[in-house]
């Protein structure tokens, strides 16, 4: 399947309420469409993961990201430029998203994925994915596609192609996570 096929048939799937195993710009991921309660709950299912954790979501561009966040600090902004490694944002006051997309405080962790076939299925998809690394609750994020059990790939309804031992010549890490306080007006990294 080329690439482009690959892409065409991901975003087929998440359209259709599916849960897709994919490459992000971090590890091997879990996505779906975060606003199908069915596939949500479905991803939880095949997670093990507790009903009241928030998942991250992506979106492939700024202006994607304002339709959710509107207000980002310019510190935000800046950092969301210059970073070099993936960065997941929790943001404050999040617009048109409900639990489990958000937290009990009203907050979203959304990161803009930049590059690779992650950016051109959300570009493709054209708003946000939720997404989950490709292990269960509680075990080891897998670093490339050969660590994903058969449990998770056969949970899922579409699997991107693959050279299973590929690592894409870098190691793969799970991004930085980070949030601005207001208060003190400082970045709080709470992944590093």
């Amino acid at each position: 399947m080329l690439l482009s096929e690959s892409i065409v048939k991901a975003v087929e799937v998440l359209n259709e309420g599916g849960v897709i195993l994919h490459p992000t710009d971090t590890v091997w991921g879990i996505g779906c469409d975060p606003f199908n309660e069915d596939a949500v709950k479905r991803v939880q299912k095949l997670k093990n993961r507790p009903n009241e954790q928030p998942f991250i979501l992506l979106v492939h561009s700024l202006e994607k990201l304002r339709e959710y966040v509107p207000l980002i600090h310019p510190r935000i902004e800046t950092l969301l430029s210059l970073h070099q490694r993936p960065l997941t944002i929790v943001y404050p006051d999040a617009e048109n998203l409900a639990p489990p997309l958000v937290n009990e405080n009203g907050e979203v962790a959304m990161r803009i994925v930049k590059t690779g076939p992650c950016h051109s299925i959300l570009k493709t998809f054209d708003k946000p994915m939720l997404s989950t690394s490709a292990n269960t609750h509680g075990n080891p994020t897998p670093t490339f596609f050969g660590e994903v059990t058969s449990d998770i790939i056969r949970g899922c309804d579409f699997t991107f192609p693959c050279d299973k031992n590929e690592k894409n010549g870098r190691e793969q890490m799970p991004s930085v996570i980070a949030t601005y306080n207001e208060k003190t007006g400082e970045l709080e990294f709470i992944r590093s």
